[in-house]
């Protein structure tokens, strides 16, 4: 079964609670559990070589740029938007992707941040002027979920930089995340990441994206790579000599990565809290009933965990952006069923919780120890990944603290941002 005919058979379901009754969307139960049970292993390298020395062979043939070069260098329009789309209330700001990018079925988005993640003052890069929104998407190979392939050749993941400094005129451009790999003659290439991207995170000068059954991959916005752009269908070093990323001009290449190593966790979502101190991390769970499933995937891990959907945080190092300690600091669990996208602040957490193809999702909130969650406002249909964005932004604010969504069917793409207390 494809990854979005997974999705698409969960959409449908009906809205079941744990034991088999229907929950509310205003019921939903929370409480904290073991922290301890939920860590990381830290890897700097795949069975190809270590990440560093990977992207050094890849530097002796093309061109290595950075995100500002990226951003400088968009070839795609958005449409901005000036009132709310779809179901969303408590609009503020948001742009539509262009006409090609509404109607595309098999790459899907799901993932969001903003440089008001990346840095304090929502300016890229550090001492910069840009404000920049990051999506992510997925390639699906079979769209309507049918069980053959329209599309069998799966391109794997994408992100998108768009250039938000105009917020009346937003563009864009579209680059390809591969792994850094070898070939079997030894020389140096990379492949698609064939995931689901459900959430990204950017901190510094680091994308954190969400791997469900495997924890977090990570992308260092100093190291994208310049390549041909001819060949569509071809990734990596091609027979012609030529580096290829699916006709994308710009492929970013995996890192890092943090590997689940305690109980079973569905990375499906993280968002970035930096009203913490210090500051951090948290992830949370998709379900579609209520309880959590690990039969659907390889996951790494020790073994069935709470099945209760879960939000868990880890600290971050400021100084290398990385985690500060692989042994989460606070896990929780709400009973709430698909839930998208996650950010925190403190010990308050804000979750979207989907509804399907038709019906309209809701930014939901909780308090840490509390006893149940409840709606801020509406969300577009189709609601997915979450980012905050302060207020005391220096560079780049917004009257009141906002809360930046994506949504994911044709023609009702979005991107945009509803304000976090729900006005």
């Amino acid at each position: 079964m494809t990854r979005r005919s997974i999705i698409k058979g969960m959409a449908t379901a009906p809205f079941i609670g744990v034991a088999g009754r229907v929950l509310a969307p205003t019921t939903a139960h929370a409480a904290t559990i073991n922290a301890g049970q939920f860590s990381l292993t830290s890897r700097s390298s795949n069975s190809h070589g270590q990440f560093a020395d990977l992207a050094a062979g890849l530097a002796n043939s093309l061109t290595k740029v950075g995100a500002t070069t990226v951003i400088a260098d968009t070839n795609r329009s958005a449409r901005a938007l000036t009132s709310a789309p779809s179901t969303a209330t408590a609009f503020q700001t948001g742009f539509a992707w262009d006409t090609d990018d509404q109607v595309v079925d098999y790459w899907i988005p799901q993932g969001v941040t903003t440089s008001a993640d990346a840095y304090g003052n929502g300016l890229y890069p550090e001492g910069g002027s840009n404000k920049v929104v990051l999506v992510s998407w997925f390639f699906e190979t079979d769209p309507d979920a049918d069980g053959v392939d329209e599309y069998p050749l799966d391109k794997g993941l994408r992100v998108t930089f768009v250039d938000y400094s105009s917020a009346s005129a937003p563009t864009y451009r579209h680059v390809l995340l591969v792994e850094p790999v070898k070939t079997s003659t030894g020389a140096y290439s990379f492949n698609p990441i064939r995931k689901h991207a459900g959430g990204i995170m950017w901190y510094g000068d680091l994308l954190y994206v969400v791997d469900t059954y495997k924890g977090l991959r990570v992308f260092d916005l100093r190291s994208l790579f310049q390549v041909a752009t001819a060949e569509k269908d071809v990734c990596g070093l091609h027979t012609d000599g030529q580096y290829y990323g699916y006709g994308y001009q710009y492929v970013l290449p995996q890192s890092h990565a943090y590997d689940n190593a305690g109980t079973y966790l569905r990375y499906t979502a993280i968002g970035l809290d930096r009203a913490s101190s210090p500051d951090s991390l948290v992830v949370s769970e998709y379900s579609l009933s209520g309880t959590v499933d690990y039969t659907d995937g390889n996951f790494n891990g020790t073994g069935s965990g709470t099945t209760t959907p879960k939000v868990v945080r880890w600290n971050l190092d400021y100084t290398d952006r990385h985690p500060a300690s692989l042994t989460a600091t606070e896990a929780v669990t709400v009973s709430q069923q698909k839930i998208q996208g996650v950010v925190s602040r403190n010990s308050k957490h804000y979750l979207s919780a989907s509804n399907g193809p038709s019906g309209k999702g809701a930014l939901r909130t909780f308090t840490s120890g509390g006893s149940t969650a409840s709606t801020v406002c509406d969300l577009a249909v189709g609601c997915e990944d979450l980012s905050y964005h302060s207020s005391g932004a220096s560079g780049w604010s917004y009257s009141e603290s906002v809360i930046w969504n994506a949504s994911e069917y044709t023609n009702k793409r979005y991107v945009y941002a509803v304000r976090a207390d729900g006005s």
